[in-house]
């Protein structure tokens, strides 16, 4: 099925240098990950965190490293898989940046208010405005989280679990990672893991296999946490992202699964039923658009393809 470019483009898995086809691809794959993953968090985080340590401690400094930190780990990757995969990497492209991620700011924005609507509604949550107040510590957060954890989650995992074992064992190792990541959260519990791989895991990942970008996935992160510490004031993964304009504050006699508990709304049913069903449709459409077809055989690697599949214990898309 021919892809419509309203969608974005394929995403692209790697086809070079480690990536290169022929035999154990999927194990070289595999391996790729943590290297990419330890080249990148080398990069950004002890310079960064160094940096920190030097300049006056106030919240916008503060937000100003956070998102300088964002920064270079948007570069490194880049650096990263150019050099490990001899390729630029379109899920990073900068021409469509700009929209994509106002699209995901937006979606992410408007699911969350959704989901404080319904608690509200419900009674599950009491929200008080408090009045205007600085932002600068919860954006800090929201960019932070939004582009590392989509970096590492989507753009590493996702991925190249995709170039090893195809795309639903990807979903499901990355959504259960994680979800997994964050147990040791405050306030976390098997349900809130089970929710944020379903939210997160699922969704995240279907919107940038959908546009082939990583831009609206980091922009939904970003919007979501920012709508919910910031705007609504609820606890983020169980964590406090600083002043807010408003304040919410769940029912304490709630059941856990209806409010999230101290781990926040994102924990709750209406996180979970909001955020799937967005999920669910970015995958319809993702499919519609031909992103899960099998790629064609290449002819003058026929033989390394067909040892490949052999040496795989599951099979490639």
């Amino acid at each position: 099925m021919t892809a419509s470019p309203r969608w974005g483009v394929p995403m692209e898995l790697g086809e070079r240098r480690v990536l290169h086809p022929g035999r154990f691809r999927w194990l070289r794959a595999l391996g790729w990950a943590p290297a990419l993953l330890f080249g990148m968090t080398l990069a950004f985080g002890p310079p960064i965190e160094a940096l920190g340590g030097l300049l006056p401690d106030t919240e916008a400094v503060t937000f100003l490293v956070r998102a300088l930190g964002a920064a270079v780990a948007l570069g490194a990757y880049a650096l990263l898989v150019r050099a490990g995969e001899d390729r630029a990497p379109s899920e990073l492209a900068l021409r469509p940046a700009l929209p994509s991620l106002a699209v995901g700011l937006a979606l992410g924005a408007l699911m969350m208010a959704v989901v404080m609507g319904l608690l509200a509604l419900s009674g599950t949550y009491e929200v008080t405005w408090l009045g205007w107040t600085s932002a600068w510590e919860a954006a800090g957060l929201a960019v932070q989280a939004g582009v590392v954890e989509e970096l590492i989650v989507r753009g590493i995992i996702l991925r190249l679990v995709w170039r090893a074992f195809g795309p639903w064992a990807a979903f499901a190792v990355s959504a259960v990672l994680f979800g997994a990541g964050h147990l040791a959260n405050p306030g976390a519990t098997v349900f809130a893991a089970l929710c944020i791989a379903l939210e997160a895991g699922v969704m995240l990942g279907a919107l940038y296999v959908l546009t082939g970008r990583l831009w609206t996935s980091i922009g939904v992160h970003v919007a979501w946490n920012l709508t919910q510490g910031y705007v609504f004031g609820a606890a983020v993964s169980g964590g406090d992202t600083g002043s807010s304009l408003a304040r919410s504050v769940a029912d304490p006699d709630a059941p856990l699964w209806l409010s999230g508990g101290e781990f926040g709304p994102e924990a709750s049913l209406a996180a979970v039923l909001v955020c799937t069903a967005v999920g669910v449709l970015a995958l319809v459409l993702a499919r519609r658009a031909g992103r899960f077809a099998r790629p064609a055989p290449e002819p003058t690697d026929a033989a390394d393809a067909d040892a490949e599949r052999a040496d795989s214990p599951l099979t490639t898309a």
